[in-house]
């Protein structure tokens, strides 16, 4: 899909992008309610700055007049069974009053242009099952797959 008249600038963000990282982190945390997780803690500049370097990462921010109004943070996995890599989407959000305008369509465009640049096989993005509005758009853009997600704890280390 191209967009004669594009919902927003779609920009990958660079080790300069401090600024358009820790506000697309306010964005999550405003569309996600999970402030705690997202903006309460943020990590060091050197820490985003080594991140926005690694070329696993990828980092989309949509904008409105300079402002971060949505973007995604994916992952690029390289794989054993063959000589590919997988993307895969770990967070997509729009802010409300920018919903319903194509952004986040926009978004995953993006992604899946530069996915095919590096030659992956395919882009994955998962959709909680209570959240009609992505469950409808990522069935318009692609297969479906009914899978289970489970979180595994990480045991607690005890200081030496």
């Amino acid at each position: 899909m191209s967009f004669t008249n594009p919902p927003a600038e779609i920009r990958q963000l660079v080790t300069t992008d401090l600024h358009l990282m820790r506000q697309l982190l306010d964005v999550f945390g405003d569309a996600f309610q999970d402030k705690k997780s997202y903006c309460n803690h943020q990590p060091t500049d050197e820490y985003l700055q080594n991140l926005l370097n690694c070329d696993y990462f990828i980092t989309l921010v949509a904008l409105k007049s300079e402002q971060v109004v949505g973007g995604l943070v994916a992952y690029e996995f390289q794989k054993f069974e063959q000589a590919r890599s997988e993307v895969y989407i770990y967070d997509l959000a729009v802010l409300e009053e920018y919903q319903r305008q194509g952004i986040a369509t926009a978004c995953i465009e993006k992604v899946r242009e530069i996915a095919a640049v590096r030659g992956a096989y395919v882009v994955i993005i998962h959709a909680e099952k209570d959240n009609d509005p992505a469950i409808n758009l990522y069935s318009k853009l692609g297969i479906r797959e009914d899978v289970l997600h489970f979180d595994i704890p990480i045991p607690k280390q005890s200081p030496d």
